[in-house]
């Protein structure tokens, strides 16, 4: 069953969706990069392939551990943050 997740963006994928925080809806990490391409383009040519983000991004999964597997499982009340490799410089 799909979960909500809260979404944060820093950096270059938030200057590209212009935003700083949303939701999403899925089963796994690909879903939500997924919905995240198809609701804001400009963070999908930047940051985003298909249902993985692009070399030099990741995602935090819930502040505990980074991720870019696309098949990582979520589950409801997580939060991911995509960031680009060299954000807090």
């Amino acid at each position: 069953m799909p979960v909500t997740v809260k979404v944060e963006l820093f950096g270059i994928p938030r200057a590209r969706a212009g935003v700083a925080q949303t939701t999403s809806v899925g089963h796994d990490l690909g879903d939500v990069i997924s919905d995240m391409a198809s609701r804001f383009p400009e963070l999908a040519m930047s940051c985003i392939q298909g249902r993985h983000l692009k070399p030099g991004f990741t995602a935090n999964l819930s502040g505990h551990r980074f991720v870019t597997d696309p098949d990582t499982l979520l589950s409801d009340g997580d939060s991911v943050l995509i960031l680009s490799l060299d954000a807090g410089g």
